[in-house]
């Protein structure tokens, strides 16, 4: 049961930007806590920076709850924040990459030596 409500943009409401891959979660958890939104996704061109929402101003202490305890990235048209997690796992991943072929390289030397 969705609980996403256009008559949110006509109440004393705040913006808020969720990142694309928490948003199942974050919706989810509105729905839970029985919090009335609306998504703005399809007027918006780049969803890069993240999904719109507008929640009505009284929840903004229970969102905040929401961000905090499922570690979800958001910012605010003012404040951009990125997900400095997702830049962790890409360096982590290069490096452990670059290891493996090292590694090859370190084996094939050594297997062409012994040959010899």
């Amino acid at each position: 049961m969705s609980i996403e409500n256009a008559e949110i943009l006509f109440e004393n409401h705040f913006k808020i930007y969720v990142l694309f891959k928490d948003k199942i979660v974050f919706e989810s958890e509105l729905e839970k806590k029985n919090i009335k939104y609306y998504c703005d996704i399809e007027n918006q061109l780049n969803l890069g920076s993240g999904i719109r929402y507008f929640i009505n101003e009284n929840n903004r202490v229970k969102v905040d709850i929401i961000f905090k305890e499922n570690k979800i990235i958001a910012h605010t048209e003012t404040i951009m924040v990125s997900d400095y997690r997702d830049g962790r796992k890409a360096t982590a991943l290069y490096f452990k990459v670059a290891g493996i072929v090292i590694g090859i390289m370190i084996l094939i030397i050594l297997f062409e030596k012994m040959l010899k």
